[in-house]
């Protein structure tokens, strides 16, 4: 059994993994069964302390990572890991490398808020219940997000090359959002909800916290299983995210090759989206701009991979300083912009 554990998986020892999962499985645990037991709908104090929490334990987690590289436990696939002077150099590469992930990754995390906002709104959630499809939706993208990083990985370690596709996807993709940033997804005409339409009993009643529920089939009058607006909202959740990994796992993936980093930091960024979501949701209009801080962030880390063929390395405190300063940038003037724009309200609801 010990030899198991101590076998290395994608670089680092089966039991950092474990301990990872456990990790991650008991902050879950606590926020469905502690803090989210019962359907309520969260205080704005309530999101932004759960939210903070979610964020330290992230900008923690660094220190997790320093010290595991810094002991030698991991075998990295990364070059600048791989070829830094002694364990110290070895273990801040790691710690800027993760943290510049886990700062793009929270951050693209925004747009994901967005089109949740709208999602909820389409539907007529109430916010009591959206706490639920959240939390449900989260543990679809840690599953989603394993898969995508292990074949990515594994695409990295067979073809080189494949980095200079992820890093014209990710200029492209940067570009296409600084275009396009004003304009809104159209959730009537979108392709999944036409097929679940098409192929499924959907409900127009929200029958509380419940994704399913078995009513009379208005034609024969038969008992028969529908689907409610949660189960949807949640399924649309899903391919939303969906849509997202394939902008952000390129573009941790043009910071570092190493899966462990990788992962890490893209799950601790998830974790707090759904606290997150009840903080900004009610204002996403003073965070406007944002986006194109956001296409500028891709374009940036994008065209890293060609630029470094020309200048060298660039150091990842360097890309982490840029990084930062881009997000705090369009923060600033998404909030100095809209300063005297309406009071944020929150959207009325159908019950």
């Amino acid at each position: 059994m010990l030899e198991i554990l101590g076998t290395l998986f994608l670089g680092m020892p089966v039991w950092v993994w474990l301990a990872f999962l456990g990790i991650v499985l008991t902050i879950l645990a606590i926020d469905l069964g502690l803090l989210h037991g019962e359907a309520h709908e969260p205080s704005l104090k309530e999101s932004m302390l759960l939210a903070g929490a979610c964020m330290a334990l992230g900008v923690a987690f660094s220190g997790v990572v320093w010290w595991l590289y810094y002991n030698g436990f991991a075998t990295s696939l990364d070059d600048d890991i791989v070829n830094a002077a002694g364990d110290k150099a070895r273990a801040w590469i790691a710690w800027e490398l993760y943290l510049t992930g886990w700062v793009i990754e929270q951050t693209l995390a925004f747009d994901n808020v967005f089109v949740m906002a709208m999602i909820f709104s389409y539907f007529a959630i109430p916010p009591q219940y959206q706490h639920r499809v959240l939390f449900y939706g989260i543990l679809g993208v840690i599953l989603l997000r394993a898969i995508m990083i292990g074949l990515g990985a594994a695409l990295i370690h067979q073809f080189d090359w494949i980095l200079y596709v992820f890093s014209a996807f990710l200029v492209f993709t940067g570009v296409k959002m600084f275009i396009m940033a004003d304009e809104k997804p159209d959730i009537a005409n979108n392709a999944v909800l036409r097929f679940m339409r098409s192929r499924m009993r959907i409900t127009d009643k929200i029958h509380g916290e419940k994704f399913f529920v078995n009513e009379p089939d208005p034609k024969t009058g038969k008992i028969v299983r529908w689907a409610t607006p949660l189960f949807v909202a949640l399924v649309l959740i899903e391919f939303a995210d969906l849509i997202f990994a394939v902008d952000s796992v390129p573009a941790i993936f043009s910071i570092t090759q190493d899966p462990f980093i990788v992962y890490t930091s893209n799950i601790f960024a998830i974790l707090g989206l759904r606290s997150l979501y009840f903080v900004l949701a009610a204002m996403v209009h003073r965070f406007h701009y944002l986006k194109y801080a956001l296409s500028l962030v891709l374009v940036y880390v994008g065209s890293k991979i060609f630029v470094q063929q020309f200048i060298g390395k660039i150091d990842p405190a360097i890309s982490l300083g840029i990084t930062v300063s881009i997000l705090l940038g369009g923060i600033a003037v998404s909030l100095w912009k809209t300063r005297n724009g309406p009071a944020a309200t929150r959207p009325v609801l159908a019950e």
